[in-house]
């Protein structure tokens, strides 16, 4: 069903610590790392016996390495975050020649073997992007020697944030497939066995297949799965402007006629064409105190859809988070809007971007349905109370300063060009024992900060 709606500090680290003093609220900087100077996207923290190791994914360009004293294509880099104020780099495995998303290896998932019906139980699994043209699989089982396993697919025309089911193995794909209508489509594997990947079936929007005619829709950004026992998929199309929120039945999509686009579908979202959908985001299942008394409706359920800014220093339409209530599912329906208020910093006139990039995915307990972290380019790492959604309630932020390695952003050409220094955070995760990750796009690095007693003391 398609529908449309109306829009209603500084503390001691380690690796080069930054070189001057942040803006924070009620969010505090745990511990550093200068991440060997590379652009960052994507940062996942898996728990691996008893220690715990980020995972980051990096856009294309090229740095040298000091544990190897050779300069290496951006790639995956492998930290040791169990003491997260002292997070210690271990590997880092090179990714594909090129610059920003053209190269490098921005995406990073990481599954136990012992999760994984057919994987070695004694082993750790990561699956990235490689560039633009392929997925691939890596024993991570020691991570200061992470091993080459197997190309998932390759020869693709574009690839982007993925999603791996560690129960069942099944693996949402962001991939372009020479023919499709689109640079990046889903393509649905079963990675159970992560050395004998099988693929199930490709699946778009109607429009993003070999043989359609007429206007192609937004391309797919990343999807979120809840697994056989939710039954869904949330997939993002347009991660900047026509976004698309896409539900899905998952058991009609690995089990469907893989001819036909619709028949999974539950329901279809288009915003208006300012708005991009970069990340969608479940809230399931939410019990909201203001309709304790309410004799129906009183549990809801949202998908928290946030769109990823462009351009430098406010030169578009601004991107935010809206929350769409989706409780009855063939009529979602967005409810609320969030953002930074520009002149609350000045953060138009700072450099670099302004609005929402995306906000973190991670399922745990210690957060999820209470406060979802935001992505804010040069407004830094902000978290919301979404306990209401309807009313969500900014409680905490921090934007790092910015240090020697900072990349400049710039407006403008030729003669009329004009650059600035900003923080650029681009990608937010939280662990299960509540540390936040922030890692910068303009090669700042990783932030590792925790929400201080303050926050934590509003949320009960």
């Amino acid at each position: 069903m398609r529908v449309f709606w109306p829009l209603v500090a500084l503390v001691f680290v380690c690796a080069g610590a930054p070189a001057q003093q942040a803006e924070q609220h009620d969010m505090e900087l745990v511990g550093y790392h200068d991440l060997q100077g590379r652009s960052a996207y994507q940062p996942v923290v898996h728990r691996q016996g008893e220690r715990w190791i980020a995972y980051i994914g990096h856009h294309g360009g090229l740095a040298l390495n000091p544990l190897t004293g050779k300069e290496e294509r951006n790639g995956t880099s492998i930290l040791d975050v169990t003491d997260p104020k002292q997070p210690r780099y271990l590997a880092h495995i090179p990714g594909e020649p090129g610059e920003g998303e053209s190269g490098g290896a921005q995406m990073v998932r990481v599954c136990d073997g012992a999760d994984l019906p057919k994987g070695d139980k004694s082993k750790v699994y990561l699956l990235r992007n490689y560039g633009d043209t392929a997925h691939q699989i890596w024993d991570v089982s020691d991570p200061a020697k992470p091993a080459f396993l197997t190309t998932v697919v390759d020869k693709l025309k574009g690839t982007h944030k993925s999603w791996w089911e560690c129960d069942t193995g099944i693996a949402f794909l962001v991939s372009g497939v020479e023919g499709w209508r689109v640079r990046r489509h889903a393509q649905v594997y079963d990675l159970s066995d992560p050395a004998k990947p099988v693929f199930i079936r490709n699946f778009g929007l109607p429009g993003h297949e070999p043989g359609a005619t007429g206007p192609v829709p937004s391309s797919l950004h990343g999807p979120i799965s809840t697994g056989p026992k939710g039954n869904r998929v949330y997939f993002a199309y347009g991660s900047n402007s026509r976004g698309v929120l896409q539900i899905v039945d998952r058991d009609k999509l690995l089990k469907g006629p893989k001819e036909n686009l619709v028949v999974p579908q539950v329901a279809r979202l288009d915003f208006p064409p300012q708005f991009g959908a970069h990340t969608a985001y479940p809230l399931l299942g939410m019990e909201i105190a203001e309709f304790a008394r309410d004799k129906d409706a009183r549990r809801r359920d949202f998908v928290v859809v946030t769109g990823e800014t462009f351009r430098n220093e406010c030169q578009e339409a601004r991107q935010m988070a809206i929350f769409v209530d989706v409780t009855d599912e063939t009529r979602p329906v967005g409810v609320s809007s969030w953002g930074v208020k520009e002149k609350e910093g000045d953060f138009c006139g700072r450099g670099g971007r302004f609005g929402t990039h995306s906000s973190s995915e991670s399922f745990a307990p210690v957060y999820y349905k209470r406060v979802l972290f935001f992505a804010h380019f040069n407004a830094g790492v902000r978290a919301l109370d979404v306990r209401d959604p309807y009313h969500p309630r900014e409680i905490a932020w921090y934007i790092p300063a910015v240090t020697d390695k900072t990349d400049k952003r710039c407006v403008g050409k030729g003669a009329e060009e004009r650059c600035k220094v900003a923080i650029q955070t681009n990608n937010v995760e939280v662990d299960e024992r509540g540390i936040l990750y922030a890692v910068d796009r303009a090669n700042t690095g990783m932030h590792i900060l925790k929400l201080n007693e303050a926050a934590r003391e509003s949320m009960k």
